[in-house]
């Protein structure tokens, strides 16, 4: 288990990685009263909330976002799940920095959150959903960046405040209505089928069997939440592995190709160029430069 704290603008930033085989427990308590929001771009979360002599215990899963309002009296335990890793991204602000920010900032707060901005008990639960297009892309920039230092803290006061402007502008459109929350969960449970078998995918209609959606709702909807349709989405996830495999690994282009379900090696290396502007043997040889 990894964490990455920052402190950005107003907000306290938690970046949150594990890959464990074995269930991992932790706990936590506000300082002060703060309002709190996280991302979820992978891993299944079971957070239990203690305050007041109660007990709630909410699922947080691949694509979720929540929001919420908490003090130093509730105690936040995560229990992550094993063999699913976690990727999460975590904002907290104090209710009194919320003062701090430009006067039409706060007036966002106030009218999209007006529950969390003047809590009436000691924890509040804001809105929850799954996130839209923009929201995944801004999450994945956090936590794929390679930029350090300064320019790391310049990049993610950047990422910090598109992700909050898209999480309100999600609340101001009529985007969450179009689609149900069972859909959604059916739709990123597709996205995880296809990220977990890129070498051999199901096929359309063997992946709509398998999440219990009919094929044109998939195809529609898919397209809808991730912003690329689904053969494209399963290109990209190829191209990003090889990209990864190509730079880090020993394996040779070809075994690269066939790892990611390439079966002609011409077919891989135009693709890859197309997406990255480099053939891929080019990126094995700056990675063996970089090792020597």
């Amino acid at each position: 288990m990894t964490t990455d704290i920052l402190e950005v603008n107003n907000f306290i930033v938690l970046i949150e990685q594990s890959n464990s085989d074995k269930t991992i427990v932790q706990t936590c308590a506000i300082d002060g009263e703060a309002v709190g929001f996280a991302f979820y771009s992978s891993g299944d979360v079971e957070l239990e909330i203690k305050h007041q002599n109660q007990t709630k215990v909410v699922t947080n899963t691949t694509g979720i976002a929540i929001s919420f309002f908490g003090n130093h009296k509730v105690e936040f335990s995560h229990k992550i799940g094993p063999n699913k890793p976690l990727q999460s991204i975590s904002i907290f602000s104090k209710l009194k920095s919320l003062q701090n920010l430009p006067k039409e900032e706060l007036e966002i707060f106030s009218d999209f959150l007006p529950e969390l901005i003047t809590p009436k008990a000691d924890f509040v639960e804001g809105p929850r959903f799954y996130m839209s297009p923009h929201m995944q892309n801004a999450v994945q920039k956090i936590l794929t960046t390679n930029y350090k230092g300064n320019t790391r803290r310049m990049f993610l006061k950047s990422q910090v405040t598109e992700l909050l402007s898209h999480f309100f502008a999600f609340l101001a459109s009529d985007i969450k209505e179009s689609m149900s929350n069972e859909d959604m969960e059916k739709l990123f449970k597709a996205k995880e089928i296809i990220t977990n078998s890129i070498a051999s995918p199901p096929s359309l209609n063997e992946l709509s069997k398998l999440i219990g959606l009919n094929n044109n709702k998939l195809k529609r909807n898919f397209k809808e939440l991730f912003g690329v349709p689904v053969f494209k989405f399963l290109q990209e996830e190829r191209l990003n592995k090889a990209y990864e495999l190509l730079s880090s690994t020993n394996a040779s282009v070809q075994e690269v190709a066939w790892h990611v379900g390439y079966e002609s090696l011409s077919s891989f290396s135009n693709a890859f160029q197309n997406k990255f502007g480099v053939r891929p043997n080019e990126i094995k040889q700056q990675s063996f430069s970089n090792k020597s």
